[in-house]
Order: C-alpha cells, then sequence, then structure tokens
C-alpha cells in the first residue's frame, strides 16, 4: 500500500485486541476507523444499516468476528461482500490457532476471507494472555478465590499476549509482510495452565491453584455463565483438544512478522496489577 494513507476500519474497537490494534495503526499514520456498537462509529454485525458507513472511504479492514456466536459467517458472509464492493481491497481476520480454513465457525469466515479479497490474511492467535486479567471468567475466579478451572489437564498452551497480535495485525494490514497466509501467533513457550497458576501466584503473591474437571462439567460452567449451549459446547471441545496437545507448540511468527519477540508470560504477569486485573502500564 502507498500514496496516501489507508483508511482501515477496526471492527470490535473497543475490545481487547481491536482497541490496540487501533493504537497501533494510528502510530503508522493510517487513518483508523475504529467501529463498535459503542464506539463513536457504530457498528453491529446484526444491524445491516451500520455497515454500509462504517465501510465509507474504507480500503482495509480488520475483522473481529461476533462474540459467542457459533455461526458467525451468517452476518460476516454478506458482510465481506459489501466491503469489496465498496471498494475494500485488503481484509485481515482474526481466528484461532487451532481453527483450520474450512473448518467451524470461524473456519468458514477464513475461507471466505481467502476467496473474497485480492489481498489478505488470517491471524490464528493461540489463547490470550489477557484470558486471565480483565473481565475474563479465569481472571474473575483467580481475583475472587484463587482458583483456575479448566478441562485441559496437563495440556500446554503457547500463551500470547494480546498487544503482540495488535502488532502482527497492523503489520498486516499495512505491508505485505503477512500476505496471503494464515501465521499461527504464539508467545515464546508453551505452558500449562498449572504453570500459568504459579506464575500469576508469584507475581501477585497469593496463592493461585488449577483444578481439571472433565469437559461436561466445563461445558456446564459456561453455559451457566449465559453462553448458548452450541457455543459452549465448542469452547469445551477446545480445552479437550488442549488436554490432548493440540496447542503444545510454539512458532516464530511474531517475530518474522514484526522483527520483536513476543512477550512472555512471565513479563505480561509482572505488569498486571492482580487486585484488580489491569495492566500497571502498557509500553
Amino acid at each position: 500500500m502507498t500514496g496516501a494513507p489507508p483508511r482501515i476500519l477496526v471492527t470490535g474497537a473497543t475490545g481487547t485486541v481491536g482497541s490496540l490494534v487501533c493504537g497501533e495503526l494510528t502510530e503508522t499514520g493510517a487513518v483508523v476507523v475504529a467501529a463498535a456498537r459503542s464506539a463513536a462509529t457504530r457498528f453491529d454485525w446484526y444491524d445491516r444499516e451500520s455497515w454500509g458507513p462504517a465501510l465509507d472511504g474504507v480500503t482495509a479492514v480488520y475483522l473481529v468476528a461476533p462474540s459467542n456466536d457459533p455461526a458467525p459467517e451468517t452476518v460476516m458472509r454478506p458482510f465481506l461482500d459489501l466491503a469489496l464492493a465498496s471498494g475494500v481491497t485488503r481484509a485481515v481476520l482474526q481466528s484461532s490457532s487451532l481453527i483450520e480454513s474450512g473448518g467451524p465457525t470461524l473456519g468458514v469466515v477464513h475461507a471466505a476471507v481467502a476467496e473474497t479479497f485480492p489481498e489478505w490474511a488470517v491471524l490464528r492467535p493461540s489463547w490470550f494472555m489477557q484470558n486471565f486479567s480483565g473481565r475474563h471468567p479465569h481472571a474473575e475466579s483467580i481475583r475472587s478465590s484463587g482458583v483456575l478451572t479448566t478441562a485441559t489437564g496437563g495440556g500446554s498452551v503457547g500463551f500470547i499476549d494480546a498487544r503482540d497480535i495488535a502488532r502482527v495485525a497492523a503489520h498486516a494490514l499495512t505491508s505485505d509482510v503477512a500476505l496471503n497466509s494464515d501465521p499461527i501467533l504464539t508467545g515464546p513457550a508453551a505452558l500449562s495452565y498449572d504453570d500459568v497458576a504459579k506464575v500469576i501466584a508469584h507475581a501477585s503473591g497469593h496463592p493461585v491453584a488449577h483444578v481439571a474437571i472433565d469437559v461436561d462439567q466445563i461445558r456446564r460452567i459456561y453455559t451457566a455463565d449465559g453462553m448458548p449451549p452450541d457455543y459452549a459446547g465448542m469452547l469445551a471441545g477446545l480445552d479437550a483438544l488442549i488436554a490432548d496437545g493440540a496447542e503444545d507448540r510454539v512458532t516464530d511468527s511474531v517475530l518474522r512478522l514484526t522483527g520483536v519477540a513476543p512477550r512472555s508470560f512471565e513479563e505480561f504477569a509482572a505488569g498486571i496489577d492482580w487486585r484488580v486485573g489491569s495492566d500497571v502500564a502498557i509500553p
């Protein structure tokens, strides 16, 4: 992308990654259209009237799927077609490390993005380090009871800091480093949830324990928390995949695509005020 600064639409701009993507893009000089239901540029996946104004003059878009929707392709496919017709030539989708192109949920959107746009990327991050801070159920459980409950057993995950995802996203939207590819993004080490509990306990100065339960139990917990049954079942199934070793890997994608090594979980934990679960400072 050369010439005038690109005008880039970021959906989910008030979310964990979306807000960071907006910041990274602003530093590149891009014109950022930060869009969400509660943002200045209103955007709602389930309100097609909000799509056109958000796309006005946009040439690239960062796609964050609607949360807790087991079939996001239903609303996202029509949006992709409208975006292309509106002049968008590049789309970057935030997907998941465990979901292949053509697979369930975001796998369908992954394939559609690659088929629709001449320039595309699908980012497939591992699980967020931020799942243990903020408002995530894991974080609330850690703060309230010092317990981290999963059905992951002893399986390990290459947890990634959302800030590293945002850096990759900014590069994918403004340069050709990830053009027409679907990189898996991880942190520098794969950790079990037992390991995570120990690191958080050390950083916070308070005991934290990982409690391992079975897949059906975790599904019931998700459902009781208000998740749609289909979505709760999908998340529980992902825990089972972790237990079987599907996420026990690390990649060099963050370093290769940004030139900066990803943060370790220890670095992340040291930067959190664990009394409230928020960042002390974001460098």
